[in-house]
Order: structure tokens, then C-alpha cells, then sequence
């Protein structure tokens, strides 16, 4: 039964994925017909050949330019770093930003290896300092976690001086929640982060 553990191995390397689920997994597409599983490997390879980063925002993209970067609506004057291309969808959702993206593809981690050279750090900053003063704004929304903070701050500390404002995402108490049960840490920032009515 090497090729079954073999496949739940690769499926334990997808996030999220734990043993019980990979071996769930591994066991439909061994029950399942040659065509689902065909389907499956083609939907994959074709993912591998078709899609890039965008030249200008590193976003996964079909196109030398992606459909953000390309469209001439959006704002020029402020660019939102993220630190993985789904992040976008999540922000684009809220439709309160309108400007364009820059995709960090990770967070500052010495622990795990990964400094700023394995980033998209100096391509955002290249990219600041190449518009001339045209991005007024550059808002940081790495994730409020430990990697995250430090990402911030070191980007905080490389684009100063070429862009009017930076800025980091407000976070805090969520919609909805009672504040009894509020962490210390979440509240503490909210505080920090609150804003005037």
C-alpha cells in the first residue's frame, strides 16, 4: 500500500489538512472513477502551466498583469501589501478599498529562514520609489500575529521617506463579540487603534 500512503502523504502537505482527513481523501480518489481522478491531475497540471505572478503586484495571475493591476479604475495613490494572494480576495469582499495590491508572498520569520530578501520587500520598495510621489499611501495589512508584526515594521522602517502616509490595518474587537470575553492582547490594540465618532 505504498502509493495510498504515498498520496495521503501529499495530502498532509496541504494546509490545513491533518492525517484523518488525508487518509479520507486518499480513499475517495482511490474509490473514485479513472475520470474524476484524470480530472483532478489535468485541473492541477493546468494550474502549474498557466498561471504566474503579476509583474507589478506578484499576485497569481493568468496574464503578465492581473485583472487589479490592469484595471484603470482603481486609485494609484495607495497600495495595500499583503502578505498572500488570497488576502486580496478577503479585502476586495469588504469593497471599501479601491486601490492596488502588493503580495509580500510570506512574513519576516528568522526562525523559519525567512528574511527580507525572500520576501517582495525590495520590490515594493522599488515599486514606492519609482512612482515618483504618486503613491500617497501605503497600508500595511500583514496578519496581527507575531510574523506579521515584525513584517510591518520593518516595512514601516524601509518606505519611510518615500511615501506621504503608512499606515497599518486597525484591529481589535470583532463585530458582535461581548467584551467578557475579550482577550487583554485584542483589546489593548483596540484601544490603541480607536478612532473618533
Amino acid at each position: 500500500m505504498k502509493s495510498i500512503d504515498r498520496l495521503k502523504t501529499a495530502f498532509r502537505r496541504l494546509p490545513g489538512v491533518g492525517p484523518r482527513q488525508a487518509e479520507r481523501f486518499a480513499v475517495h480518489f482511490l474509490r473514485a472513477s479513472n475520470s474524476e481522478a484524470q480530472e483532478l491531475i489535468a485541473a492541477l497540471k493546468d494550474l502549474k502551466a498557466s498561471i504566474r505572478l503579476c509583474k507589478r503586484c506578484f499576485a497569481y495571475s493568468e496574464t503578465d498583469i492581473c485583472r487589479l493591476c490592469a484595471d484603470p479604475e482603481r486609485d494609484p495613490r495607495s497600495i495595500c501589501v499583503v502578505e498572500e494572494a488570497q488576502d486580496i480576495e478577503v479585502i476586495e469582499k469588504t469593497r471599501t478599498f479601491n486601490g492596488y495590491y502588493h503580495v509580500l508572498h510570506g512574513a519576516l520569520s528568522p526562525l523559519e529562514g525567512a528574511g527580507p530578501a525572500h520576501l517582495k520587500i525590495a520590490e515594493l520598495v522599488e515599486r514606492v520609489k519609482t512612482a515618483n510621489g504618486a503613491v500617497e499611501e501605503v497600508i500595511i495589512a500583514t496578519d496581527p500575529d507575531t510574523e506579521g508584526e515584525a513584517t510591518a515594521l520593518y516595512l514601516a522602517q524601509a518606505l519611510r521617506g518615500l511615501t506621504q502616509k503608512i499606515s497599518r490595518i486597525g484591529y481589535g474587537v470583532p463585530l458582535g463579540a461581548d467584551l467578557d470575553y475579550t482577550d487583554e492582547l485584542t483589546l489593548g490594540h483596540a484601544l490603541r487603534g480607536r478612532t473618533s465618532i
